[in-house]
């Protein structure tokens, strides 16, 4: 894999597309109650890092697929943890609450972290640790 990785960006359009088609038919009703400006502006670094880093692979500061079959792990993993994301969009789609809330965090959390792991990618892993713990949080926090 070179500079640009094509199923980075198709696992971006598959976790976008839900949330996409949520944000046109709710736009009036999404309400975030917490409010935290420093953990709102590292949730959107980490975010639009994560989708960056997860399309665009910078020159020594990742080392792509270390091992025997890293290809087919990460496709048949990020798969899973796509079409889980899926489901469970369908799921909560009309609940709110904290089964919606923290698995609709936790999945793409596990995927990019999942990604930057496999790929030995420095900027995703680094991303994707400030996205899920923030995201995660105000996630949960708007939630309850």
């Amino acid at each position: 894999m070179d500079w640009f990785n094509y199923y980075g960006l198709a696992i971006i359009l598959i976790i976008m597309a839900p949330n996409i088609v949520y944000a046109i038919a709710n736009k009036t009703t999404t309400k975030n109650d917490y409010r935290n400006k420093a953990a709102e502006i590292l949730e959107q670094a980490g975010r639009y890092g994560c989708m960056a880093f997860m399309v665009f692979n910078i020159p020594y500061t990742y080392f792509n697929f270390w091992f025997d079959r890293a290809l087919t792990v990460y496709l048949s993993v990020n798969g899973a943890l796509c079409l889980a994301y899926i489901i469970f969009w369908i799921i909560c789609w009309k609940g709110n609450g904290k089964l919606k809330a923290l698995s609709l965090s936790i999945l793409p959390s596990a995927i990019f972290l999942f990604s930057g792991a496999v790929l030995a990618s420095i900027p995703l892993i680094a991303f994707a640790v400030v996205f899920a713990a923030t995201h995660i949080l105000i996630s949960y926090k708007n939630a309850a």
